[in-house]
């Protein structure tokens, strides 16, 4: 059968949405780079500076499902207008900033934006184009979401280099504006969905103080425990509290839906070993092999520049062959590629490195396409934005993880990592791997038990039945 070609609006409508997800993505990672160049430009330390990027993660993850939960009570494209105008708006701020304070508060108000683009950006694919381009369309957003990472620190320490600190903020100015009117323009308006919902602020209050208490746990050392069971805690109020609400923030109803709780579940585990590979990766090739510092910047971008090119095609192969064989498959891959790191000689050198990497960025993104398709074809109109945030959510917490518990065991497997030797780093290495292999299979188990006995299309139209209604 032929593929439906996109009209002249659709595809401008998904170029709004790939920068969408562009610019958030390019803004989580473009100031790690330049954080001793801030360090000196406002004479602060490094855990100082290292605030400019984790106000932004805490925000983003704070409050990813609020939003789609926003969204979908009162018009997502009308709310994605309004978080690029935040994101905007804040950027400007970040490049005015007079000092360290104020860098960092409006780098919190720029998350709230980004917040809310992650959110909507995939559950408005279902608007912006048919339903037979769906796999494409996610595609294309992972392979933005994959190039706004890679591309942030080369691009941040050029433009720091180059033009100074404020550049890499005032990038975000015109593009903002641009992506506005292209959302403006060619995003399908709003669609009535009848009277709407009150929303659920004690739930939405309960969850972003539990996000927070996780995340701080996973980032300032000496309260982790009692932060960790802040949230456990939290965790638990959130459920009573949802329980008892009227129009809660999550219907707790959708977790009975196996395709939704696994495909949380598998994002969450599968970001935290992506992760990892950005964690160990440095440190193996400088203290390992033994590489200069150009030469590991460039290493780095080798995996997410092949997540990034192989996210269109990866879409391509989920509307040819369905996310139903793509999932599994991609997991199955991801377990080699870490199993290869696990048992990698270093008699290889680079080149073994960099080869166990491909195939574990190939499946990433052969993941992300089908993981993602598969999901959204199940979700009903009125919670895609929803749900759309919790995938965001999923996977920050699988980032915040993978940099605390995984980095957690690579140095204790290798000692400290800043002065231990080439064969205690590569055993570190191995080690660490080796537990994202056992994260890997576990994820393989997980990605069957919603394919049982079922075929794809009634297990979909189950899907839509047992998220839309409650």
């Amino acid at each position: 059968m032929p593929r439906e070609s996109l009209s002249t609006p659709a595809r401008w409508a998904l170029t709004s949405l790939a920068l969408s997800m562009l610019m958030p993505s390019l803004d989580t990672s473009i100031a790690n780079a330049g954080l001793p160049i801030l360090a000196a430009a406002f004479d602060a330390t490094f855990q100082q500076v290292q605030w400019i990027v984790l106000a932004y993660l805490l925000a983003i993850t704070t409050l990813i499902v609020s939003v789609g939960r926003l969204g979908d009570g009162f018009g997502r494209r009308r709310l994605l207008l309004t978080g690029i105008g935040i994101f905007t708006s804040a950027s400007l701020a970040c490049a005015l900033a007079p000092g360290l304070a104020w860098l960092i508060g409006a780098r919190a108000v720029q998350g709230v934006g980004a917040a809310i683009m992650f959110a909507l950006t995939m559950a408005l694919v279902a608007d912006a184009v048919p339903k037979a381009r769906a796999g494409s369309a996610m595609g294309l957003l992972a392979t933005m979401s994959a190039t706004g990472t890679t591309l942030g620190p080369s691009l941040g320490g050029l433009l720091m280099a180059h033009v100074g600190w404020q550049a890499i903020f005032l990038l975000n100015v015109p593009l903002g504006l641009l992506n506005a009117w292209l959302v403006y323009r060619y995003l399908p308006a709003d669609r009535p969905t009848g009277p709407r919902v009150a929303f659920d602020y004690p739930g939405s209050a309960v969850l972003v103080l539990t996000l927070a208490a996780y995340a701080l746990a996973m980032t300032l050392e000496g309260f982790t425990l009692p932060l960790l069971l802040a949230s456990l805690g939290g965790a638990g109020l959130f459920l009573v509290v949802e329980k008892r609400a009227k129009a809660p923030l999550i219907r707790l109803a959708l977790f009975s839906d196996r395709r939704l709780s696994s495909s949380l579940a598998l994002t969450l585990l599968v970001t935290t070993v992506m992760m990892t590979t950005l964690v160990v990766g440095p440190f193996y090739l400088s203290r390992g092999l033994g590489l200069s510092s150009a030469v590991v910047g460039l290493a780095l971008s080798v995996g997410p520049l092949l997540s990034a090119f192989g996210g269109v095609p990866a879409g391509r192969l989920v509307d040819r062959f369905g996310a139903r064989r793509i999932v599994p498959g991609a997991l199955l891959a991801m377990a080699c590629g870490c199993g290869l790191l696990a048992l990698l000689p270093m008699s290889l050198g680079l080149s073994g490195y960099l080869l166990s990497i491909a195939l574990v960025a190939v499946s990433y993104a052969l993941f992300q396409a089908a993981n993602n398709t598969g999901l959204m074809a199940c979700v009903g109109q009125d919670q895609r934005g929803v749900v759309s945030a919790m995938l965001g959510l999923a996977r920050n917490l699988g980032l915040i993880t993978g940099a605390a518990v995984m980095g957690a065991v690579f140095a204790l497997a290798a000692g400290d990592p800043t002065q231990a030797p080439a064969s205690a780093i590569a055993s570190g290495l191995h080690i660490t791997f080796g537990v994202a292999v056992a994260l890997m299979l576990m994820a393989l188990i997980i990605s069957r038990a919603p394919f049982n006995n079922r075929s794809e299309p009634a297990r979909e139209e189950a899907g839509k039945a047992s998220i839309a209604g409650d």
